[in-house]
């Protein structure tokens, strides 16, 4: 097929991992309480993910504490990686 595809493809399916590790850090941040959100290294974090993430937790409130709105928001940002992931493999394959 277009190796221009096959790049778009392949780029945005990195985008989508790299992103994925950047929820993962701002996840397990959220478990200890004395993490200050304002220091540079996790207000970048937060600055990144938190609009991702408010989407899910606008329609999903935390229940006993506890954020299921992540675990929603993961699945389908995987879904989505292994989509483009899937599109850029098809496209090198020239299908």
């Amino acid at each position: 097929m277009n190796p221009a595809l096959d790049l778009i493809f392949s780029t945005l399916a990195a985008f989508f991992q790299i992103y994925f590790v950047l929820l993962i850090i701002r996840i397990l941040l959220s478990w200890f309480p004395n993490v200050n959100w304002y220091d540079p290294p996790f207000s970048i974090v937060s600055q990144l993910t938190d609009p991702y993430l408010n989407i899910f937790r606008s329609f999903i409130p935390p229940l006993g504490g506890i954020d299921f709105s992540s675990i929603l928001a993961i699945l389908l940002l995987q879904f989505v990686s292994g989509f483009f992931g899937s599109l850029s493999a098809s496209a090198a394959l020239g299908f």
